[in-house]
């Protein structure tokens, strides 16, 4: 399966404008880890490699290549620029594991190369992207609220 590479800028088409993602990593395993960089346009702006410098707003596993290509998503590829130094490393992702009750009993890390868990992980790890393959509707969805 083709996927886009790591730098390049996606702009996806919202009910209320565009929003855009920047590919960070492919992985041999999963589908394309991309970010979402600041804000909601209602054009595209002038300079793509700015936008890309700034902070960003969420980080998901994603098969955005696929979701274009089969139209479950509108957007296209309108540029690549370099990643900045805080999302060059791959991200760890977070899995919760659940008892019958549906309470968290410990938590999974996983790094693109490795797992470790952990009982009871300090709050830096809230905001960690949960390890999971989002959806095209669950994409839309969040990058409107943002």
């Amino acid at each position: 399966m083709k996927q886009f590479q790591p730098g390049d800028i996606i702009e996806i088409t919202l009910p209320q404008g565009f929003g855009y993602l920047q590919v960070t990593h492919n992985h041999p395993a999963y589908p394309e880890v991309v970010r979402a960089l600041p804000g909601r346009h209602p054009a595209r702006p002038a300079n793509i490699a700015e936008l890309a410098k700034g902070k960003t707003e969420f980080t998901l596993m994603l098969p955005l290549f696929s979701a274009l290509k089969q139209g479950m998503i509108k957007g296209e590829k309108v540029g690549a620029a370099k990643i900045p130094a805080n999302d060059s490393t791959f991200p760890t992702f977070r899995m919760p594991i659940r008892d019958k009750q549906g309470n968290v009993v410990y938590w999974w890390f996983w790094d693109g190369e490795g797992l470790h868990y952990e009982a009871n992980p300090d709050a830096s790890t809230d905001q960690m992207p949960l390890r999971e393959i989002t959806t095209a509707d669950a994409l839309i969805a969040k990058l409107s609220a943002v």
